[in-house]
């Protein structure tokens, strides 16, 4: 059965303090903390502060989000990420999250593996300085460059990089990415670190309208196929994270997060285990 965690964007509107809350009321094994909510990571508290204070609940810092456009390769792209890594040490994060550029932009072929390799044959020795691992997310939208897991993997096994990169598993970018294919596309249990998990139930919606904004929590009406892409991941051996990560208006403004969480989490494991059985 999945260990579930939640990443703050779900809950957007609570502090930190009340991040923590909530997921060690739900039972979940840790959080993603971000620095993209428009507030001050942790709320300003310190980091070293803020690490005890999820420890203090039984809780793990998953993740800290983010280096953006990080296979946008540059001088300042380097300070960003040595930044980002010297919080998650200081707060005891496990990881942090790169996520790529979503411009249209370097889409080449040959162009898209290039950078690629750029970005991690340069943050692989930062991620071993601090003794961190790097969550690699490809993003299933038409304008990002990698979209495709498996030009990740492919350029993460050419390196030998296993040991410090790992890929994100998004129910919703895989869905994205990989729709139109029989099976809906490979799953690579073996290099996920993490799963992220959000629904899309507007039936008006083709998949290439499908945003950010129409994520929400998992149910009945979910279009993603998130429970067999949770079956599958599992069939293969993976055992990590299943985060919640949504990012509809509605879901945020949700007047009891835990209640519609908890409900989320109980269709996941009650579908799981009827398949299972």
């Amino acid at each position: 059965m999945p260990q579930f965690a939640v990443n703050h964007m779900t809950v957007a509107r609570l502090g930190y303090t009340e991040l923590l809350d909530l997921a060690a009321s739900l039972g979940c094994v840790g959080v993603e903390v971000r620095d993209d909510l428009g507030k001050p990571l942790f709320d300003g508290l310190d980091p070293v502060t803020a690490g005890a204070m999820a420890r203090d609940r039984g809780l793990r810092i998953l993740a800290l989000a983010e280096v953006k456009r990080f296979n946008d390769w540059s001088e300042g792209k380097s300070r960003e990420a040595r930044e980002l890594m010297g919080i998650a040490v200081a707060c005891g994060a496990e990881a942090v999250s790169l996520i790529p550029r979503n411009d249209n932009g370097g889409m080449g072929n040959g162009e898209r593996q290039g950078a690629l390799r750029v970005a991690l044959k340069a943050l692989r020795p930062m991620l071993e300085d601090h003794d961190l691992i790097g969550l690699v997310e490809p993003l299933g939208f038409l304008a990002c460059p990698l979209r495709i897991k498996a030009d990740t993997v492919e350029v993460i096994e050419a390196l030998g990089a296993g040991d410090r990169f790992r890929i994100v598993h998004d129910t919703f970018h895989h869905h994205l990415a990989h729709h139109h294919l029989s099976g809906g596309g490979p799953i690579f249990a073996g290099h996920t670190g993490i799963v992220h998990v959000s629904g899309v139930v507007d039936p008006r919606l083709s998949v290439d309208e499908m945003g950010d904004r129409h994520r929400v929590l998992v149910d009945g009406a979910d279009r993603l196929d998130n429970l067999g892409q949770l079956w599958a991941l599992e069939a293969a051996g993976y055992r990590g994270p299943v985060s919640f990560e949504a990012f509809a208006p509605e879901t945020q403004a949700e007047p009891d997060p835990a209640a519609a969480l908890r409900r989320s989490m109980e269709f996941i494991r009650s579908r799981l285990a009827a398949q299972a059985a």
